[in-house]
């Protein structure tokens, strides 16, 4: 029962608030975290692949180490005081681990600007919540962009957070957002981060597996309630859903792709390097910067679903403890 209640104060929290910015945000000592340990690690194994690899599973482990058991620490210590202030406590700390309020306001953003025909404002907007080069983006590519990070970070910014708190509150919250934040840190092909980065990209593709698999499903079944076509989601779900060179990215872009009827990925470039990437979708229509609404409508569809139903089973669980 009292896990139940948690998610829903802080999913509400996050609906109402959004995601705070101040500089003791656990994302953020987090990422700290990461940035000093590597500083540390780095010198201290050899400059090859063997190294690398060793140096990069160390940081992991004690990124991971750290991300948990400080929570924990402090749940407990909370419990000492009262019942109610270790409640408290975790609401706080489960909000932190949410972002859907902030992915819907920033991709609004984008869109926003797109409809004041404000391209430059937009390219800017929507560089600061993808990872690729966005200077030479048209207004197409914008918005594409755009709907593709609201599609993929539905379980990753919070249909995974919330299955992961939903068994193990927010200490494995905290150990998945570690993990992520490791992987949008140092989880790269490229030449610095191949090998050192290589433990965190496989924990992070590990943890989503299941995550963005119930992430696609779910967009699938809120499709039609929201008035997009769920039959076309469900067919370019099945159709494309691996069409990625990570395993778990495309299962929440096919969904979405097929719920409006749109072509998303392809080609993109990286640090000035263009990655060759399969389309995801049919190019039933040209894009537009409505979509971003839609794409934030589905992201909260599928996430309030998901909400649901780790709800009803802590509640089932809770009531087949007490009988």
């Amino acid at each position: 029962m009292k896990m139940a209640m948690t998610l829903l104060a802080a999913f509400g929290l996050d609906t109402v608030f959004g995601d705070p910015h101040y500089r003791w945000h656990p994302a953020v000592l987090i990422g700290r975290l990461i940035s000093a340990l590597e500083s540390r690690i780095r010198p201290e194994f050899p400059d090859t692949a063997r190294g690398e690899l060793a140096g990069g599973a160390l940081l992991a482990a004690a990124v991971i180490a750290a991300s948990t058991a400080i929570p924990m620490l402090l749940l407990a210590g909370a419990r000492r005081i009262s019942r109610y202030f270790s409640a408290a406590l975790e609401i706080a700390f489960c909000y932190q681990l949410l972002a859907a309020r902030s992915l819907r306001d920033e991709s609004m953003k984008v869109c926003r600007a797109l409809r004041k025909g404000d391209t430059e404002g937009a390219r800017e907007a929507v560089s600061m919540i993808v990872g690729r080069d966005t200077k030479d983006l048209d207004e197409a590519g914008i918005t594409r962009a755009a709907v593709e990070t609201v599609a993929e970070n539905t379980s990753d910014g919070v249909i995974a957070p919330l299955l992961y708190m939903a068994i193990g509150g927010a200490p494995l919250g905290f150990l998945y957002k570690a993990v992520n934040t490791m992987d949008s840190m140092i989880g790269y092909r490229n030449d610095k981060y191949q090998y050192f980065g290589r433990a965190a990209a496989r924990l992070d593709d590990l943890l989503n597996f299941l995550p963005s698999r119930i992430s696609g499903i779910l967009m699938v079944l809120v499709s039609r309630p929201l008035g997009l076509d769920g039959k076309n989601a469900l067919r370019i779900f099945l159709r494309d859903r691996k069409k990625h060179a990570s395993p778990n990215s495309a299962q929440t872009e096919a969904a979405c792709a097929g719920a409006l009827h749109l072509r998303l990925a392809g080609d993109a470039s990286y640090g000035g390097k263009v990655h060759h990437k399969p389309f995801i979708g049919d190019d039933d229509r040209p894009i537009e910067a409505e979509d971003i609404a839609r794409a934030g409508r589905l992201m909260y569809g599928a996430s309030g679903a998901a909400l649901a139903i780790c709800v009803l089973i802590r509640l089932a669980l809770h009531l087949r403890k007490g009988r």
